[in-house]
């Protein structure tokens, strides 16, 4: 494939933005290549600014469970911004989006709008720490929730080790105030509340983690961590900024039949657009100003455009559940495809899929924690992703992101995507 012009857009990119991004996967320094320049995108496909056509798995990062550029989102967007782009004031598109994510997820009885997941979950736990009193946060080691700087956290191998930053710029003194455990270790969360259950503001847990490839967690593990932080006075803040109707319409928590305190919510309620929220129960979300003393606010909250895109692409998915249904079953279509083609090579592969979010790791098996995922071959990912590019398939250029398949990918789309896997794995 022809590069050239992604190449001279990507050389002065890097004059005027870190690295040439303004989000760091984007980057490909993790493959060692050039990203291709995005002009335009339709249904599953996107297209760069060198002509070139890829059948897309990586969906805007998960938004585009319809497709690209759906006409119902478009419409909803362009009509809208005929009566402006942006307010700063109330809205009726605020509340209907509101009223529609509260009627899907039981669990939200108050909802505030944001501009993305970062937002979101550094706002729910403001709002757990402000309820509670209390300033200890636990997340799960290789669980992503954005990069605000409680969340930017790494442990020790010991369980009550201070926390120590993972990016220069968090302070020290904040960091100890992160307990990191292993994703779906029901024993080490136990332990943690046994010792100090009545330090603890929160868990904050992705009930799919999505950052560190596809790894789900099990339903022992999410039943531990409510039953633990009712029992000590603690919140249980469930990430579904991935998950959330992506997995299905009710959510994750839907799925494994779990109620947080609260919840955190991006992507798909966007339509493509910037947007985040963050709800839950009554009695927590009334101490949000203006109504309690825990402040957070935003300007662009609540966009209009932002609303539409969201109302649009969740009407869509309400009214017609057979997206769900065959996103879902292209996705274990393409999973099952590329075990066997890796399988036929030799390759060792195990994989994950929760929904129409998938993942395949270059390791034996089973992942079901960072620790596993770590024990994936990054070189052959490498070779593996760069094979598949160079075929017109648009993965995630890093082993620790998920597959996203839309309603739009048809049957023959991830037959041709396994016929190509076939040819890459063979070389590899």
């Amino acid at each position: 494939m022809n590069h050239s012009l992604s190449e001279k857009l990507f050389a002065e990119a890097k004059t005027l933005m870190p690295g040439g991004v303004n989000s760091p996967v984007r980057a490909f320094s993790n493959v060692g290549a050039t990203p291709p320049f995005i002009k335009r995108a339709k249904g599953s496909h996107i297209y760069d600014v060198d002509g070139n056509d890829y059948i897309d798995y990586v969906g805007s990062w998960g938004p585009m469970l319809l497709g690209h550029a759906h006409d119902a989102v478009i419409k909803a967007v362009a009509d809208t911004a005929q009566n402006g782009l942006s307010f700063g004031a109330p809205c009726g598109l605020e509340s209907e989006l509101a009223k529609f994510v509260m009627s899907l997820v039981p669990s939200v009885e108050m909802i505030r709008m944001v501009n993305s997941g970062t937002e979101a979950t550094m706002s729910a736990i403001r709002a757990a720490r402000g309820f509670t009193g209390r300033d200890k946060i636990v997340k799960f080691e290789g669980c992503y929730h954005g990069h605000s700087d409680s969340l930017l956290i790494k442990a020790g191998s010991g369980m009550l080790t201070t926390g120590k930053p993972s990016s220069k710029g968090v302070p020290a003194d904040l960091a100890k105030y992160t307990l990191t455990l292993q994703y779906n270790d029901v024993a080490g969360v136990k332990e943690l509340f046994d010792k100090i259950g009545d330090e603890i503001a929160c868990v904050i847990v992705e009930p799919v983690a999505g950052n560190m490839g596809v790894v789900p967690a099990k339903p022992e593990f999410l039943q531990t961590l409510s039953e633990e932080t009712k029992k000590h006075g603690a919140l249980l803040i469930v990430d579904e900024v991935m998950t959330g109707f992506r997995v299905g319409i009710h959510c994750a928590q839907g799925l494994y039949a779990i109620k947080p305190d609260l919840t955190t919510f991006g992507k798909i309620i966007g339509g493509g657009m910037p947007v985040g929220a963050y709800g839950g129960r009554l009695d927590v979300m009334q101490q949000i100003a203006p109504l309690g003393g825990i402040y957070q606010a935003g300007t662009l909250s609540g966009n209009p455009v932002a609303m539409a895109a969201g109302l649009a692409t969740m009407r869509e998915l309400s009214t017609h559940p057979e997206h769900y249904v065959h996103a879902e079953a292209m996705t274990k279509r393409l999973i099952a495809g590329l075990k066997s083609a890796a399988t036929e090579a030799g390759i060792p592969l195990a994989t994950n899929q929760v929904g129409s979010m998938g993942c395949i790791f270059f390791t034996e098996g089973p992942v079901t924690c960072f620790a596993d995922v770590q024990k994936s071959d990054l070189e052959l990912f490498r070779k593996y992703f760069l094979g598949m590019l160079d075929e017109g398939f648009y993965f995630a250029p890093s082993q620790f992101e998920a597959i996203f398949v839309s309603a739009a990918h048809t049957e023959d789309e991830i037959d041709r995507t396994i016929e190509a896997a076939k040819r890459v794995f063979k070389k590899l």
